[in-house]
């Protein structure tokens, strides 16, 4: 026998093996039957969750950047008083700087030029630039101790979405398609949605991609305007019945190509050329918001009018949760105030505010919000001295990793509480620390995975997206 024709037929037989074993898929029936492109219930644990899971779906509100936890969420009144002073070499101790402040030869205490005060019942300290977030805040756990490892910006988005500083791995949403599959035939599981025509550091299709697992897990970017998913739409003179004999023709060959080589790849595009077919119709569908009452758009703005920005994402969210889309991303940029903060977190804040408040209030009216987790936070937050000169109106924040606030809210998290805390200056977490992977387990775990058996083997070695870290986030589950 040829050689190289032995040496082909045990790599189809190795293919076809983890094919049927189910790929290294440790959720057992439930991947496999994702795998087999079924979907075992959500609530039927006996089927393959670890446990009854209390969420359905997930929107991550990602906001990009970095934004300064002592300008938004984390009052402190001290860092005020001492506004001009020296930051205590006692507060810094031995952690590092970024490139960008490291040579400063003054490292001034910078106050908030914001007001806060409490709100609802629960008494969340919010500044004044969210004036729509006072309205949710009974409905928000606020997680004020979250710390990571990463100062600079892609490592630090990298390792929140993907479980690691380095390129390359699936990301979060990649692996709870992987993990769960997808509840609606017409839509992909995992969609993403990028805030148009902001600036601020760039963002990469990896963030969404599927590493090393099948390209079908990877997140599908929705854009806005009349086409929103690119080369969708069929040209000029072709109709939906010959693109339909298209699809056929292609999927033939394709077919046949597999019978040759095994490769699960091909049946994967097989699959997303029938997905793409499905979506020509879904799609449009969604993106209309002429459904949506005028006390929508009074709700989350009048942004929500124009396709791409934050608010009309926000919207376009929760009409894709009401079709049971598992994972909804939405990217917003700009969060990156080295200089001029005041003026730049204040147009932050205008766009971002009102539509992320609107989303809970309205996932809350569709009875959506019980069994949806709703994230909002950015990569790290901002340092309490000033990056550049401290003047009497103006300053700036550089890279902060050590303690920023993020929230969550809905499926299986108590709302109205505020969980960690920093020290009188916002620079390190005193209690009950949360490192990003201690949160992605607690999101995994709220969709009914245990995130140490949630694995796929690669390179000889099992993956995971807390990698061999994480810790559940016990007090803040309702």
């Amino acid at each position: 026998m040829n050689p190289n024709s032995l040496s082909h037929a045990m790599a189809a037989n190795r293919r076809l093996f983890l094919k049927s074993s189910g790929a290294g898929v440790a959720l057992g029936s439930a991947a496999l039957g994702n795998l087999m492109g079924r979907e075992t219930p959500a609530g039927d644990v006996a089927g393959g969750l670890h446990f009854p899971p209390k969420a359905k779906r997930i929107i991550y509100l990602f906001q990009s950047g970095g934004p300064a936890q002592q300008d938004l969420f984390d009052y402190k009144p001290l860092l005020n008083q001492m506004n001009g002073q020296e930051l205590p070499a006692e507060v810094r101790g031995e952690q590092r700087l970024t490139g960008m402040s490291v040579n400063q030869s003054s490292l001034p205490l910078a106050g908030s030029q914001f007001k806060f005060s409490q709100a609802g019942q629960s008494g969340a300290w919010l500044s004044d630039l969210l004036p729509h977030h006072r309205e949710i805040a009974d409905d928000v756990c606020f997680i004020k101790s979250m710390y990571t490892e990463a100062i600079n910006h892609d490592p630090a988005i990298t390792l929140f979405q993907t479980g690691s500083q380095i390129a390359g791995r699936p990301s979060l949403g990649a692996w709870l398609s992987y993990g769960l599959g997808s509840v609606n035939d017409d839509l992909p599981a995992f969609i993403v949605l990028v805030s148009a025509g902001q600036g601020g550091q760039p963002l990469y299709a990896r963030l969404w991609g599927n590493g090393f697992l099948d390209s079908k897990y990877q997140g599908v970017q929705f854009r806005g305007g009349s086409d929103p998913v690119l080369y969708l739409s069929n040209p000029g003179g072709v109709d939906r019945g010959r693109r339909r004999a298209q699809l056929d023709a292609i999927n033939d060959l394709n077919q046949h190509q597999f019978a040759k080589e095994l490769d699960p790849e091909i049946e994967s595009r097989i699959a997303q050329y029938e997905m793409a077919f499905r979506m020509q119709a879904s799609v449009p569908d969604v993106a209309d918001f002429s459904d949506e009452p005028e006390s929508t758009f009074k709700m989350y703005g009048e942004d929500a009018r124009k396709p791409g920005t934050f608010a009309a994402n926000c919207l376009l969210a929760r009409r894709l949760a009401e079709r049971d889309v598992r994972f909804i991303q939405l990217y917003h940029q700009g969060w990156d105030q080295h200089s001029n903060l005041p003026k730049g977190i204040r147009g932050q804040a205008k766009e971002t505010d009102q539509a992320s408040a609107a989303l809970i209030k309205d996932l809350k009216q569709h009875g959506l919000l019980d069994d949806t987790l709703v994230i909002w936070g950015g990569e790290f937050g901002r340092t309490s001295y000033s990056q550049g000169v401290l003047t009497a109106d103006n300053y700036g924040r550089d890279h902060h990793p050590r303690c920023f606030t993020m929230w969550m809210a809905g499926g299986g998290i108590k709302p109205g509480i505020s969980y960690g805390q920093t020290d009188e200056f916002g620079y390190n977490v005193i209690e009950d620390g949360v490192h990003v992977h201690d949160f992605n387990a607690t999101i995994l775990h709220l969709m009914g995975i245990d995130h140490e058996r949630l694995t796929y083997k690669y390179q000889g070695r099992r993956f995971r997206l807390t990698d061999v870290h994480g810790e559940l986030i016990e007090p803040i589950l309702a």
